[in-house]
């Protein structure tokens, strides 16, 4: 998998208080990930770009929510959300300090 199909792939980190729950009770991650993305692309995306062992990865569909702007009715985008197992003793550190 090249670089350019991983950044294509990993959209970004999804940060909620859900997610850093199971963050830090299960060892997984979260991404909101490409529409067109599967589960082997997104394991691989991963253990390149963070060079870790991953060991599952579930994907959730989201719906877009419908909203109102004014008058107008409109519709956000759906998009797609994947938790991803890592193996024991594996973290990823998104704040970049050290």
């Amino acid at each position: 998998m090249n670089q350019e199909r991983i950044f294509q792939v990993l959209v970004g980190p999804h940060v909620s208080e859900k997610a850093a729950m199971v963050a830090d009770a299960a060892q997984q991650h979260v991404f909101k990930v490409s529409v067109g993305a599967n589960k082997l692309e997104i394991k691989r995306a991963v253990e390149k770009l963070f060079n870790v062992k991953v060991t599952d990865v579930r994907v959730v569909n989201m719906k877009g929510k419908n909203k109102r702007f004014g008058q107008m009715q409109g519709r956000r985008k759906d998009w797609k959300k994947a938790y991803v197992t890592l193996a024991e003793g594996q973290d990823i550190d998104f704040t970049g300090a050290e």
